[in-house]
């Protein structure tokens, strides 16, 4: 037979630890306390209670009268069921009858608690608190001899340490006494008396660990042991108290358990279907589904349910299809999976109603209603897949079969790119679009449905280029409007416009440079700063694509000098025509605004003489418009060949018509303005900031700088948070890398 392990007490395992446990053993005694109130505020809980389900089942059984009928068939019945009531009604009646029975056990229940639990609590809770005491106070006491001794093992450590210097003190004087015999002689004695009283500190060292040894391993023990029993006791009386409780409340229960057990039966005939069926039997109604969704044309563009099928329409609905395709199959699997992780939630629900799952069921059913939603959400997207499947293939069948769709990655431009599809700029932060990893092909956001399956396949960098020009010529000629000239993108759908030459300069958009004075121009050579090392390139002009806007050539009005003069009554230059055909001319790209001295305002579209051209590679180049001089950034200067300058007429002539005007009062101010490319700083105007390159880098695009490790540059822009600076060399203003530069 296997032995039996004695059960550990605090003797033998705790030492000398009296103190937290006499601490222990107060708390449970006063702990004692907290369960007395705990029962006469049951009591007191209980006979409230009772009081309240009186009330309770009295104010109810008022409300069932009132509202018998109603509960039973309805507030308007086509029927009446006279004095019967529904069963769930009938079941409510037993319900409150049980419920003012069960009333008056609680009130029995709980003057019991008082007299049989709380009372008798009292009195052992008192009972142990002195047994506790007597047992603080004899500890104290072997405490206080063990002290004693360690105070009497002290003062004779004191009594050695002193005789240890005497005979030091003794020895020193043996050494320079005059009587050395005399001396020595002391000193032999104080040794003698010194021994004597070691062998005492020696003696009292073994006595005072014999009184610890006792003290630790039999009186503290036999303490500390009685001090256990006094808890465990107190724990057996708590356990009577509340067996005697439990037994009383289980009494209680006992006595209602025949009501409630008639109750219990009368649920059970309650069946669901009952109260149903008396309520269908009075409230018969009928219900009709609402129609189905169907096209409606709209007021103002009579049309049929029809779908549009023609080349156009096919390459959107090959799109459609071939994306919705794509996904089908993933939202399929996605549904069974999210189906299946639904149903095991649903079991687990299931196995905690049932007892043998141990989880909290609200977090159970919060989660499950979250995969339910999860898989809506999925099966939505997966029953529109498919219903877009279907719609499309019955209307063109499969037009995805063949097709060669492009590989598309979605982009945020950070350098200025085209649409290849509309032509349209593709550029900053939340400008997101499209680009084809094999052939290049870029759009925005709202195109990429529009694009058609043609991609070429995977395609080398000159070749990706070829194709980016021949993609942006067929976008730009998509934009011309038949037998008109070419427009701006932002006008080419404006009715064609025909002015008469009424107007004078001042009243159009040319007189924006009419109302500013010049206090005289400035040269670009002047107060130029230093030359860089190294060779300084050709002055450069960078083509109507400089930012990588590709400019879409738009045929204006010619400007007022080719036809008015200048101001009212006067030629340009007082009755003769100061252009030659030895004057070199050019046109602006875009809208100029002056921004500093010596700086001239100019429109888009007009044409100017260039009096000084960039030769130094300032950026800047003197120009002049009608009778006014002054500088325009070379970037934003179109040079003319002698053929494209437009003959010079005498008088009054009549203008061509126009998509787009300067007019102040022309429909064409309604556009948005082009921007220009960022402009250096003017050479002589501000002191100019130059960066370095840190790096080698190769120009990926023609809107970006090569650099040499070491090449300067003037710095334009700084980094906006896009990752690009833009700098100007030799008159070409173009992006770099900012971190491949820094200041110098």
């Amino acid at each position: 037979m296997a032995e039996v392990e004695a059960v550990p007490t605090f003797g033998s395992e705790l030492k000398d630890g009296f103190k937290p446990a006499n601490v222990w053993v107060a708390n449970g005694i006063a702990w004692l306390g907290d369960i007395e109130s705990f029962y006469r505020e049951r009591s007191v809980i209980e006979k409230e209670y009772s009081a309240k389900l009186t009330a309770l089942a009295k104010k109810y059984f008022e409300k069932k009268a009132r509202k018998s009928a109603s509960l039973s068939v309805g507030d308007s019945p086509t029927m009446t069921p006279g004095s019967l009531e529904s069963a769930s009604l009938t079941t409510w009646t037993t319900h409150l009858t049980t419920l003012e029975k069960r009333a008056d056990e609680h009130e029995r229940y709980g003057n019991e608690l008082v007299t049989r639990v709380a009372d008798p609590l009292k009195h052992i809770s008192t009972r142990f608190e002195e047994l506790r005491k007597r047992h603080v106070e004899y500890a104290e006491k072997l405490e206080k001899e063990r002290e004693g001794s360690y105070a009497d093992l002290r003062k004779i450590k004191g009594k050695y340490d002193a005789v240890c210097q005497e005979v030091e003190s003794k020895r020193k004087k043996s050494e320079s006494a005059f009587d050395k015999a005399k001396a020595q002689s002391a000193f032999q004695q104080q040794i003698l008396e010194m021994n004597n009283i070691k062998n005492s500190y020696l003696i009292a060292i073994n006595v005072t660990n014999k009184h610890k040894e006792k003290y630790y391993h039999e009186y503290l023990p036999e303490v500390m042991d009685s001090l256990q029993d006094l808890s465990e006791f107190r724990t057996i009386k708590l356990n009577g108290l509340w067996t005697l409780a439990a037994s009383l409340e289980n009494t209680m229960l006992q006595q209602s358990a025949g009501q409630v057990d008639h109750l219990s039966q009368e649920i059970t005939r309650n069946l669901p279907h009952l109260d149903s069926m008396m309520y269908i039997r009075h409230n018969m109604g009928g219900f009709k589904e609402p129609y189905d969704k169907t096209f409606e044309p709209s007021p103002v563009w009579h049309d049929d349910d029809a779908m549009v099928v023609d080349e156009t329409a096919k390459v959107y609905l090959r799109n459609v299809l071939n994306k919705s395709k794509s996904q089908l199959g993933d939202l399929r699997r996605e549904v069974d999976r999210k189906k299946r992780e639904v149903e095991q939630m649903k079991r687990v629900k299931q196995k905690i109603r049932d007892g043998t799952e141990p989880k909290d069921e609200v977090t159970v059913v919060s989660q499950l209603f979250m995969m339910q939603e999860d898989l809506h959400q999925v099966d939505r997207k997966r029953l529109t897949a498919e219903v877009e499947t279907s719609t499309i293939t019955a209307a063109v069948g499969d037009v995805t079969l063949g097709a060669k769709n492009h590989n598309f990655k979605s982009q945020t431009f950070k350098i200025p790119t085209n649409c290849d599809l509309c032509g349209e700029r593709i550029w900053g932060l939340s400008a997101k679009g499209f680009d084809c990893r094999d052939c290049g092909y870029t759009c925005h956001n709202k195109c990429e449905m529009k694009v058609p399956a043609e991609c070429p396949g995977e395609q080398t960098k000159e070749e990706r280029k070829k194709l980016k020009q021949e993609r942006q010529e067929a976008a730009n000629s998509l934009l011309k409007p038949t037998g008109t000239p070419v427009a701006s993108t932002s006008h080419s759908e404006l009715p064609d416009l025909t002015r008469s030459n009424t107007m004078n300069s001042l009243s159009s958009g040319y007189a924006a440079s009419a109302q500013r004075s010049m206090s005289g121009p400035l040269s670009p050579a002047e107060d130029a700063p230093p030359e860089l090392p190294g060779p300084r390139p050709p002055a450069t002009t960078i083509p109507t694509s400089t930012a990588g806007t590709v400019r879409k050539n738009r045929v204006i009005a010619p400007p007022p000098a080719a036809y008015i003069s200048e101001l009212p009554g006067s030629t340009p230059d007082g009755g003769a025509s100061r252009s030659s055909s030895s004057e070199q001319k050019g046109k602006m790209l875009y809208t100029f605004e002056a921004g500093g001295e010596g700086e001239l305002s100019i429109v888009e579209g007009r044409e100017v003489v260039i009096l000084e051209p960039d030769n130094t590679g300032s950026g800047w180049v003197k120009v002049r418009a009608g009778y006014k001089e002054g500088l325009v950034p070379t970037t934003y200067l179109e040079m003319l060949s002698p053929s494209a300058i437009a003959p010079q007429h005498t008088g009054q002539s009549a203008r061509p018509p126009s998509t787009y005007s300067n007019s102040g009062s022309s429909i064409g101010t309604s556009a948005a303005k082009k921007k220009g490319p960022a402009v250096a700083p003017r050479r002589g105007a501000k002191k100019l900031k130059y960066v370095e390159a840190m790096y080698e880098y190769a120009a990926q695009s023609e809107n970006e700088h090569s650099m040499a490790e070491g090449e300067r540059f003037v710095l334009i822009r700084e980094d906006q948070g896009d990752g690009w600076a833009e700098v100007e060399k030799g008159g070409s203003t173009k992006s770099v890398p900012a971190s491949y530069i820094r200041n110098v």
